[in-house]
């Protein structure tokens, strides 16, 4: 789940909810598996304080962890990502492995998988650059993507905007581990349904590589404000322009108004200037 709006309660989209990120982590009801807990992470950017964002990970079940209770109630920000882990089987279940990953000023978080990861993870490591490599502190596929994600990042223009820079940077990414894939011989479908953000601008895509899989699912709900009293979440309508922004693996309520993210697509959210939603494509040569 990923946020970017006006300022919020980390509560109010994390714990309060009906059907908040806490219910679908032992309730999922659109996931291929419908408990979540292999453990749990945030990621949030507080105004005027230094781009990096704070992180809070844990290997405890999200439902089951007071300190993220008593954490999100008091703690606001305008940029907020949200994560709850099925451990991919083969992976250990520990700190380092939770969802998101940051890195500087750039935060990262997956559903899904890479196909064939134990084959490839060599692959991916010989493609990365030392710094990207050296980024790496646990074992799971989502960080090796990531790894990729900040090669392709870095690569690309700076003089860009910053949600188009990372819109650039993810589609390279997918192309990446695709070729990859491709080249070792896997079969194995990637389920890559991601997320970047850098706290005033976001990415997050739908996506999987076999066109007989169906992707894992994804919403949006925009509009220009968002609040949560008694458990009901509300969107403000967007008659005063887009300032509130929800992507999500599932819905937080039975709102109607969320859309579904098409598969093969992007949803590239700048702060203050809207949302805009793509085919994901090849970055321009």
């Amino acid at each position: 789940m990923l946020y970017l709006g006006t300022e919020i309660t980390i509560s109010s989209l994390v714990t309060e909810p009906t059907h908040s990120i806490i219910h679908q982590s032992y309730n999922s009801k659109e996931g291929e598996e419908p408990l979540n807990g292999d453990g749990f992470g945030l990621a949030w950017y507080a105004p005027h304080l230094p781009e990096e964002p704070a992180l809070f990970k844990a290997v405890t079940p999200a439902w089951n962890n007071m300190n993220l209770l008593s954490l999100a109630r008091v703690t606001k920000s305008s940029c907020i990502l949200a994560h709850v882990r099925a451990a991919t089987p083969g992976l250990p279940v520990i700190q380092l492995n939770c969802h998101p990953f940051v890195r500087g000023s750039i935060s990262f978080m997956h559903n899904g998988k890479v196909g064939g990861f134990a084959k490839i993870r060599r692959r991916i490591i010989e493609r990365l650059s030392d710094a990207a490599f050296e980024s790496i502190e646990g074992s799971t596929d989502s960080e090796y993507v990531f790894a990729l994600f900040l090669d392709q990042y870095s690569a690309q223009d700076q003089g860009l905007a910053k949600s188009e820079r990372l819109a650039r940077a993810l589609g390279a990414t997918i192309k990446e581990v695709n070729s990859i894939v491709d080249e070792a011989g896997i079969e194995d479908a990637s389920f890559l349904n991601l997320a970047v953000a850098d706290g005033t601008s976001a990415v997050v895509c739908r996506y999987v590589s076999c066109g007989s899989k169906r992707a894992n699912t994804l919403y949006i709900h925009t509009g220009s404000s968002f609040s949560c009293v008694d458990g009901l979440y509300t969107m403000a309508e967007p008659d005063k322009g887009t300032h509130a922004v929800v992507v999500a693996s599932e819905p937080l309520g039975s709102n109607s108004e969320w859309t579904v993210v098409p598969e093969s697509s992007m949803v590239v959210i700048e702060s203050g200037t809207g949302v805009v939603m793509r085919p994901i494509q090849a970055p321009p040569a």
